[in-house]
């Protein structure tokens, strides 16, 4: 296991050492906060970003198996666990770090060939339970949840065969006596509960329909529209917990609901395309981290032209309605620490056929958002 890792440049890869963070812009607003700062690189495939502790932040890369922590102070990254497949969701609570852990990716399109075969003992559709110094106390098994519950009741199509429950859990949300994952395989959110370990359905989000791509789009056997595939979840200072959702990456299908303690829904937030994270101001602020599709895929280098940049924004939601956009590439992650919005950015590199390595923590500045009408 590597304790500490030196940064990479994520224009350059080059490796270099984060002796203090680094600024991206020049221009800082009227507190002298530049709009974005760098705080830590040499990442693969950030997903989810949670607070461990006062200036330390924890992060899932999905890419290279590992949770590791960010220390906002020094920018130095120190990985905590390695070996997880591919961690997705993290979050700390009761001195203690939570773990989703998914598949290691999308099923293969009919007649592609299998994907390599996973590692022995390597998990996946898991939550995981562990300490800060890497060991593993307890496995709660979604999949098997959802194939004797199937909450959504839809059956599903992978290379053409029909199945009855499939499970990716992408975010987690640490609470003092239990947990609560966003499935995006499952398409339903579920709740863990720490004393006994029982497994629950805590919230389904509807099949979207009323956008012009969902309407009448072919779902899965017996489902018309698209899919909600939750892929984000975290709590307010408001004590309400917001759930972000994928929308089957169809423009405007993305939500963000807002729901009680008991999974009650209290209002939603729509007009949002594939929203992968979700952060919640102390003033109710609501800020969604937006990977839109453009990133190629497939064998080779990314085709000429293609520009990461425009893949993924990030939206802010004043309590009043109004929205404003910065662009961080490909972001995934977000988290209020101390009044202050971070950002996971390169976090979808691979799929794009980028190098390794181009991941990053970003600090984001209010002065990064630009009003839209």
């Amino acid at each position: 296991m590597r304790h500490y890792r030196t940064a990479a440049g994520a224009a350059t890869a080059v490796a270099l050492v984060l002796a203090a963070p680094a600024t991206a812009s020049a221009h800082s607003d009227q507190h002298g906060i530049p709009p974005i700062t760098t705080f830590a690189t040499g990442l693969d495939g950030p997903r989810q970003l949670s607070t461990l502790s006062h200036g330390v932040l924890l992060v899932a890369e999905s890419d290279s198996g590992e949770v590791s922590s960010v220390d906002l102070y020094t920018g130095k990254v120190r990985t905590l666990l390695s070996g997880l497949g591919n961690p997705q969701g993290v979050d700390a609570a009761n001195g203690l770090i939570y773990v989703a852990v998914g598949e290691a990716g999308p099923p293969p399109e009919e007649g592609a060939p299998p994907p390599p075969p996973r590692p022995a003992g390597e998990p996946q559709n898991v939550v995981l339970e562990a300490t800060p110094d890497g060991k593993v106390l307890r496995s709660f098994d979604l999949l098997a949840y959802e194939k004797a519950n199937n909450p959504d009741g839809q059956v599903q199509l992978v290379n053409g065969q029909p199945v009855d429950a499939l499970s990716n859990p992408f975010s987690v949300l640490a609470q003092k006596d239990r947990l609560l994952v966003a499935d995006a395989g499952a398409n339903d959110v579920l709740s863990i509960d720490l004393a006994t370990g029982a497994i629950s359905t805590f919230f389904v989000p509807p099949v979207i329909t009323g956008t012009p791509e969902c309407a009448t789009a072919e779902n899965n056997p017996g489902t018309v529209g698209c899919d909600p595939v939750p892929t984000e979840i975290t709590q307010g200072p408001d004590g309400l917990i917001y759930v972000g959702t994928l929308g089957a990456e169809a423009p405007g299908a993305a939500r963000v609901y807002v729901l009680d303690q008991h999974g009650k829904v209290l209002r939603h937030i729509d007009g949002l395309t594939s929203v992968t994270g979700v952060a919640v101001g102390d003033d109710r602020t609501v800020y969604v981290s937006n990977v839109i599709a453009g990133a190629p895929e497939g064998d080779g280098p990314p085709p000429a032209g293609f520009d990461p940049a425009t893949v993924g924004n990030l939206t802010r939601i004043s309590p009043d309605g109004s929205r404003a956009v910065a662009e961080v590439t490909m972001p995934a992650g977000l988290e209020m620490a101390s009044g202050t919005l971070y950002s996971t950015a390169w976090a979808v590199a691979s799929f794009a056929n980028l190098p390794n390595g181009l991941g990053e923590v970003q600090r984001i500045g209010e002065g990064a958002f630009a009003r839209t009408p």
